[in-house]
C-alpha cells in the first residue's frame, strides 16, 4: 500500500516488525475472534472491536474516537466487509497520529540552529531511561556529533555509575558529581563543560522519583533555571522515557509528568517484550506529545526513531 511507505532501511524495518511480533499476534488473535462468523462490519463488529482496542492497552478515549472514525467510513461505504476491517485500522490509526506525529523522520537529527541542543531526560526509574540516554549518545556520536553527558539524577549511586558505563561504552564525556549532590548543580556544570568542548548535544538525565509530585515539580524547575543561567533557552527538549511493557501504568506516569514539567517528546521503550504496544497509539494520542524514539530491542541499535508509517506497517502486518 503507497500509503505506507517503505522509508526504512530493511534491516531496521525488520528489527521493527519483530519488535511488536507479540503485540500483533495478541491483537489479531482477539481481532479473528471479533469478527468470527461475520462478513460485514455490524454494531457487534464495532462493539467486539472496541473490546479488542481496549484489551490491547490503546485507551478507552483513544479507543472511542478510532471506533468513530470507523463508524464514519460505515455511514459512508454503506456497505464494509470485515475482509476490509484491517486494511481501514491502519489508514484511521496512522491518521489518528498525524495530528501528533510527522512521521516523516527515520534519522536521529537536531536542529541546525540549537548548539548545544540540550536534552534533559526525565522518568521513573527502571523504565529504561539511562539505558535510553546510552542509545542516543551512540546514534548522535555515531552520526560524528560531539556529545556530553550530564549525571544528574544525584539521588541513586547507581543511576550515575550506569550512565558512567554508557559514557565509556560510546566513548562520550560525563559530568557527574557524587551521590547527594545537588541536581541543579551538576546540570550547570554539564552545560558549561558541553559549552566549552564545543558539544553538539548535551543530554541531561535527572531523577526519577514519583513519590511527592510537587517535590518533583520544585527540582525539575530549579534545573532548567540553573540550565538556562549557562544556555539561555535550555532545555530545547523534555524527553519522558516510558515503559511500554508496563501499558496503562505508562499513561499514569506520563500523566505525572506532564503535570509536573514541559514534556515536549516521548520515548516509549521495551516494546520487544510486551503484547502491550497499542500504548503507543493511545499515549501519542492523549497527551498530543509526539512520540520520538521507540526501544524495539536490548542492543545499542535497537533504540529507533519513531516513523507512524512503519510502525502501524508493522503493527498491522498479516
Amino acid at each position: 500500500m503507497s500509503f505506507f511507505k517503505k522509508i526504512f532501511s530493511s534491516e531496521k524495518k525488520e528489527t521493527l516488525d519483530k519488535g511488536l511480533e507479540k503485540s500483533k499476534s495478541s491483537f489479531f488473535s482477539k481481532l479473528t475472534k471479533a469478527v468470527a462468523g461475520k462478513s460485514k462490519v455490524d454494531d457487534e463488529v464495532l462493539d467486539n472491536l472496541e473490546e479488542v482496542l481496549v484489551s490491547s492497552d490503546v485507551g478507552v478515549d483513544t479507543t472511542l474516537k478510532i471506533i468513530d472514525r470507523i463508524e464514519e467510513r460505515v455511514a459512508k461505504d454503506k456497505y464494509l466487509g470485515t475482509d476490509e476491517l484491517n486494511k481501514i485500522l491502519r489508514e484511521e490509526i496512522a491518521a489518528l497520529l498525524s495530528e501528533t506525529n510527522s512521521g516523516e523522520d527515520t534519522e536521529y537529527t537536531i536542529p541546525a540552529d540549537k548548539k548545544p541542543y540540550v536534552l534533559m531526560v526525565v522518568g521513573v526509574n527502571g523504565v529504561g531511561k539511562t539505558t535510553t540516554i546510552g542509545k542516543l549518545a551512540h546514534q548522535f556520536n555515531k552520526k560524528g556529533l560531539k556529545v556530553v553527558l550530564g549525571a544528574a539524577d544525584t539521588f541513586r549511586a547507581a543511576a550515575i555509575d550506569q550512565l558512567q558505563v554508557w559514557a565509556d561504552r560510546v566513548g562520550v564525556p560525563i559530568v557527574k558529581q557524587s551521590m547527594g549532590s545537588d541536581p541543579a548543580s551538576v546540570a550547570f556544570d554539564a552545560l558549561q563543560s558541553g559549552v566549552a568542548q564545543d558539544a553538539d548535544v548535551i543530554i541531561i538525565d535527572t531523577a526519577g522519583r514519583l513519590h511527592n509530585k510537587v517535590n518533583l515539580m520544585k527540582e525539575l524547575t530549579k534545573v532548567k533555571k540553573v540550565m538556562q543561567k549557562v544556555i539561555g533557552d535550555a532545555p530545547h527538549d523534555v524527553l519522558l522515557v516510558l515503559d511500554g511493557s508496563t501499558g496503562q501504568n505508562a499513561f499514569e506516569q506520563a500523566k505525572q509528568f506532564t503535570a509536573a514539567t514541559e514534556v515536549t517528546t516521548l520515548a516509549v521503550t521495551k516494546l520487544d517484550g510486551t503484547a502491550k504496544g497499542g500504548v503507543v497509539i493511545g499515549i501519542s494520542d492523549q497527551f498530543q506529545i509526539p512520540v520520538k524514539y521507540i526501544g524495539v530491542g536490548e542492543g545499542i541499535e535497537d533504540l529507533q526513531v519513531f516513523n507512524k508509517y512503519e510502525f502501524v506497517d508493522s503493527f498491522f502486518k498479516k
